[in-house]
């Protein structure tokens, strides 16, 4: 559809009428081209010149169709390549299939499956050993064998012996021809058959069978052989003999050309062939009527004739004269494609031209249009210009006050970290000072044990913050100097050894130097091996491995220290970030600051080395670092000062390194007596195991506790034992806890339970997020004690009332406030189940039991036993609780408050509502509403 602009003056009409009526002598004369076919041929016999005369004829027919593709396979003689043919003709979507098979039995199966997947078959000149075919298109082949014995029978000659040369073994037009051969000559008591051999359809075959009984041959012979080329590999082997000029060849096939059958008869080589037509064009003629939908014949015999020295002048001369036409037809064709590629470019040609005028005209009233817009356009862009050029220095001014501003955060992010140090030094040292008092309270000692790993801790974050920072700023300036490698490497690894054995951690360090000098800065390669040794401790569980190899490169040109582990390994999309600054990995919950190894390969890379990893998930990590030997490819400014300071690590480094390592001491759980059971149970999901340590310490003495370290494991223990409570982190491994918040208040089990959210990111977006989720509270971090233990017992209460609301007829003793665990989880999953299908008035007891899982005998006695209720009164009460609170607080009809309790008769709740609170829901809502 062209969509037409509106027309504003009489110009502007006449060219929109030329341009449709030029569209239309566009479209005028346009001749539906004819359907196009993709035909596929197989042929499978080794006589090239049956096969080219067979494919002549099909490319003879074919020239009538131009546009369809015929595709040609050629087996030469082997029909297990035949089959694997045809399968890939198949695949390349052919519309019909013209066979020319040469064994009958292997070809059959696959002429059958071809049929019955709906694809058109065509047998050419031999059959199959089936009817499962579309067409057959060939000579009678057992007529031909008895025309060839009657002939035969006419010329014989008392005393003559008879050879038959058959085709091949199994072929029918082979066993048809010998039938009807035979059939011919039995006419005649006399005529007997000296020998029979098989030539395969071959003359190489035929002379080397008829070689092996030359014994048994005489010049009075007269031989038969089911083809020419056979009959003439006879006729040669007779010439070996010297009895050509006496003996008789009879061929068949009476093809054209040298060597052909009527040649051979021309040149008195044989007495006589019988003509067996290829069927190529009447093949191609049945295809295109099969395809075409018209009317065909499935059984199509090709007539036969004898040619011999009485008419072989004349079909000679036929056939040259039949040649000399395809000639003809063949150039007349090759110019009727000169005119038609000629046609068509001269009609390309004509619509370029149409197109060209019709743009024109178009372009020209366009050009109209714009000339008169001409003058406001360009008022417009003048005034958008000058509007651009103030903004382009307006964008230049931000620019460079962005830049300024940048300078000054990193700056005041230098300083700051920079100040970091002096408060955390004034922490670190009345604490220790604090700390080595031997009065202190065992739990005063670990709280303040607490405060001091985690002091450590900021510090380090602050020194890694300060180093990349000093690398950015290209002020991390190296102070090399010669080293011995290994005992360097040998040092650091004794600040470890008390973590390995505490761990039970196989650690050693091996090389087969006993020393190794190396220029390097030792304050840097130190922070370097301190890293990977502390994530190698960290991720290696108890009982493993860990090694430390010195040695060279295979080039000797770099000094490498491999540190290997047989901790948890890595996946490797985590492999992939390993490197980047700040990333951390999902698959455990030891977790850092996502600096060392960023800030390490940094180290590393000033030293212009690298460091490589390898890791596979669970079976270990393995680090390499590469240092060049010699000092050539430092800078003069590299190299430390005679005066510079030692660069030993000190004992205050080798703590901040090691804070991480260190087990945390847990300080005992408050339990209270046994008789008196804490009534509430509340799950915290923490993946820090300090956090998680200080929150069961300071909750353990009021409720039950239970913790798991992963989203995973976390989301799994809330389904099992149903808490009353849950607190969770939001950056978990696993599941983060946005996730389990969605999870949990999606599933029926756990949807009623209160949630509180905690995070160190406090970002108004995650917030959202999170009460989208159905988070009952979220908390930020660092948080007030007293403020999650308030949050936690409003929580817990606001949930205490709703259920005492709907439940609130229920006796005492039959709430679950005091049950065993178990009961508790049952009672949760029994209350939610009928509360969440108060509105289904189809809601059954058998719907419980399915989902709790349990029959309906069990379900009625548990019932019974834990609220002392039947389990329809339960679910009336429930239902009436809940009428109750709506006739209070909605402003619905009734009729509407009865469908939202699981009655489509408003009649039927009033009657039960009345004998349930002796009142009809009408004067109970205008008795609230006084």
């Amino acid at each position: 559809m062209i969509s037409l602009p509106v027309v504003k003056s009489k110009s502007a009409v006449y060219i929109v009428i030329a341009f449709l009526l030029m569209a239309g002598a566009c479209n005028t004369n346009v001749e539906i081209p004819p359907k196009k076919y993709k035909i596929g041929f197989s042929q499978c016999t080794g006589d090239i010149k049956w096969r080219n005369a067979t494919l002549d004829g099909v490319n003879r027919e074919f020239t009538f169709h131009p546009g369809s593709e015929l595709l040609y396979k050629n087996a030469d003689d082997n029909s297990t390549l035949q089959i694997r043919q045809i399968r890939e003709l198949i695949r390349e979507g052919i519309d019909i299939l013209l066979v020319s098979p040469n064994e009958a039995e292997p070809l059959t199966a696959i002429v059958e499956e071809v049929y019955n997947k709906g694809i058109p078959v065509v047998v050419i000149d031999r059959r199959i050993l089936s009817d499962q075919y579309t067409a057959f298109v060939g000579a009678n082949n057992y007529e031909i064998g008895n025309m060839a014995g009657n002939y035969l029978s006419n010329i014989y000659k008392p005393h003559s012996n008879i050879i038959e040369i058959i085709g091949l073994k199994g072929s029918t037009s082979s066993v048809e021809r010998k039938k009807g051969f035979e059939a011919a000559i039995q006419s005649n008591p006399e005529i007997k058959i000296k020998a029979s051999i098989y030539g395969n359809w071959l003359k190489e075959k035929a002379s080397e069978e008829l070689w092996k009984i030359r014994d048994l041959l005489s010049p009075d012979d007269i031989i038969f052989a089911q083809n020419d080329p056979m009959a003439l590999g006879a006729y040669e082997v007779y010439k070996k003999l010297g009895f050509e000029k006496q003996a008789t060849f009879i061929g068949v096939d009476g093809l054209a050309g040298p060597n052909g059958g009527i040649d051979l008869v021309a040149d008195k080589k044989l007495k006589a062939t019988l003509l067996n037509p290829t069927g190529g064009e009447e093949a191609v003629q049945i295809a295109f009527k099969i395809l075409n939908k018209e009317t065909f014949s499935k059984e199509n015999t090709l007539s036969t004739v004898v040619i011999d020295s009485t008419n072989v002048r004349i079909m000679k001369l036929q056939t040259e004269k039949i040649n000399a036409q395809q000639r003809d037809i063949g150039n007349q064709q090759d110019v009727l494609l000169k005119q038609q590629r000629i046609q068509e470019s001269q009609a390309v040609i004509i619509y370029i031209f149409i197109g060209a005028l019709i743009l024109v005209l178009i372009l020209g009233g366009i050009a109209v249009v714009a000339l008169r817009n001409n003058r406001r356009i360009n008022k417009r862009l003048s005034a958008q210009n000058q509007e651009i050029l103030t903004q382009r220095n307006q964008l230049i001014e931000m620019t460079a006050y962005a830049k300024q501003a940048t300078d000054a955060k990193f700056n005041f992010f230098t300083n700051i970290s920079h100040e970091f140090r002096t408060p955390l030094t004034l922490i670190l040292g009345p604490l220790e000072e604090v700390l080595s008092t031997e009065k202190l309270s065992y739990t005063i000692k670990n709280s303040l044990h607490l405060v001091h790993k985690n002091t450590l801790r900021l510090l380090r974050l602050v020194n890694q913050l300060m180093d990349f920072r000093k690398i950015e700023e290209r002020k991390m300036k190296l102070q090399v100097s010669e080293n011995d490698l290994i005992a360097f490497v040998r040092e650091i690894a004794d600040s470890f050894e008390v973590i390995a054995r505490k761990k039970s951690t196989g650690f050693f360090v091996d090389s087969r130097y006993k020393q190794l000098h190396v220029w390097f800065d030792v304050n840097m390669l130190d922070k370097v091996l301190f890293n990977l040794l502390s994530n190698a401790f960290k991720f290696t569980p108890d009982d493993g491995l860990i090694s430390i190899t010195i040695g060279k490169s295979a080039e000797e040109t770099m000094a490498v220290i491999r540190v290997e582990d047989s901790g948890i390994g890595m996946t490797h999309e985590e492999i992939k970030h390993a490197f980047d600054i700040f990333y951390q990995g999902n698959s455990s919950s030891s977790k850092g600051t996502g600096l060392g190894l960023s800030l390490s390969e940094e180290l590393v890379k000033l030293h212009h080395g690298k460091i490589t990893l390898k890791s596979e998930k669970w079976k270990g990590a393995c680090f390499e670092v590469y240092l060049p030997l010699g000092k050539d490819h430092f800078d003069a400014c590299d190299f430390k000062q005679p005066d510079a300071s030692s660069g030993n690590t000190s004992y205050e480094d080798i703590k901040i390194f090691m804070q991480e390592l260190e087990q945390p001491s847990h300080q005992p759980e408050y339990y209270p007596d046994n008789n008196n059971p804490r009534e509430h149970s509340v799950l915290i999901i923490e993946d820090d195991l300090d956090m998680r340590s200080f929150l069961k310490n300071r909750l353990g003495r009021h409720y039950e506790l239970h913790e798991a370290d992963n989203g995973i494991s976390g989301l799994a223990l809330a389904r099992e034992i149903v808490p009353d409570l849950i607190i969770s982190d939001i950056i978990l491994p696993g599941k983060n806890g946005l996730h389990i918040t969605e999870m949990i208040k999606q599933d029926i089990r756990t949807s009623h339970i209160p949630l509180i959210l905690l995070t160190a990111k406090n970002s108004i977006e995650e917030q959202i997020q999170g009460i989208r989720m159905q988070a009952d509270a979220f908390i930020v971090k660092p948080f007030n004690m007293e403020y999650l233990c308030e949050t936690i017992r409003n929580l817990l209460k606001s949930r205490l009332q709703l259920r005492e609301h709907y439940s609130s007829e229920l006796p005492y003793e039959a709430r679950p406030g005091h049950s065993k665990k178990i009961d508790r989880k049952f009672i949760n999953e029994f209350t939610a189940i009928v509360e969440s299908n108060l509105s289904n008035e189809g809601f059954s007891i058998d719907e419980i039991c399915r989902e709790i899982g349990i029959s309906r005998v069990q379900l009625y006695r548990k019932v019974k036993a834990l609220l002392g209720y039947n389990i329809n009164d339960y679910i009336l009460t429930a239902r009436m609780q809940k009428a109750k609170f709506l006739l209070s607080n909605e402003s619905i009809s009734i009729f509407e408050v009865a469908c939202k309790v699981g009655f489509s008769s408003q009649a039927y709740f009033s009657t039960v509502f009345r004998s349930k609170f002796s009142m009809t829901p009408s004067e109970y809502r205008e008795g609230k509403r006084c």
